[in-house]
């Protein structure tokens, strides 16, 4: 009868962690994916063979105005072309370009 009772105490401590490996595995997964696999990447197809995307201009040549690209969506990137009001409606954000004009007198 002894050997019984020390039999059922091992499997409730097996339970115990095996329940315990269970529970710190989802919360490990659920952290993990929040931190790592659910998010997307911006960039999705310009320049992909580069380490680093970088677009430089010279404030003289931009003229009165210029009108960049922040969704990473348009055609003519660097280069604004309204991808962004698609974008926006699919996915519930509310990116914009970005407008550089010169200072009026």
């Amino acid at each position: 009868m002894s050997s019984n009772h020390g039999l059922r105490e091992w499997a409730g401590v097996g339970a115990l962690a095996v329940s315990a490996v269970a529970v710190g595995y989802l919360a490990y997964r659920s952290l993990y994916c929040r931190d790592k696999c659910c998010k997307s990447m911006v960039n999705q197809e310009i320049q992909k063979d580069n380490p680093k995307v970088v677009h430089a201009f010279d404030m003289e040549d931009l003229g009165d105005k210029a009108v960049y690209c922040r969704c990473w969506r348009s055609k003519k990137f660097p280069f604004c072309d309204g991808a962004h009001t698609k974008h926006n409606e699919e996915t519930g954000d509310n990116v914009g370009p970005l407008i550089i004009k010169k200072k009026e007198s």
